[in-house]
C-alpha cells in the first residue's frame, strides 16, 4: 500500500474507511456534525407523534389587573 491518502470524490466509501482509521477524531466530528441537520428534520414529527408538544410561549408583558388598585398606607410589615 502506498502512503498517499485516497481522494474523497474518487471513492467516498473507501475514503471514509481510511479516515476512520487514520484520522478518527476528524471523521467522527464530521459524522456527528452532519447528524445535526438530519435531526432538525426528523425529531419534531417524532415528538408530535408521541404526544410531546411545544410549551406555551412565555408572556412578554405583565398582565394589568382589571379592578381598582389598593392604596398603600405603610410598607406592609405587620411585625410590631
Amino acid at each position: 500500500m502506498n502512503g498517499a491518502s485516497p481522494r474523497f470524490w474518487a471513492g467516498p466509501l473507501r475514503y471514509c474507511r481510511w479516515a476512520a482509521r487514520e484520522r478518527p477524531s476528524l471523521f467522527w466530528a464530521v459524522f456527528i456534525g452532519s447528524c445535526g441537520p438530519v435531526t432538525l428534520a426528523t425529531v419534531p414529527p417524532i415528538r408530535r407523534y408521541f404526544g410531546d408538544f411545544d410549551a406555551a410561549p412565555i408572556p412578554m408583558t405583565y398582565p394589568v389587573p382589571t379592578g381598582p388598585r389598593k392604596t398603600l398606607t405603610e410598607y406592609g410589615d405587620e411585625t410590631e
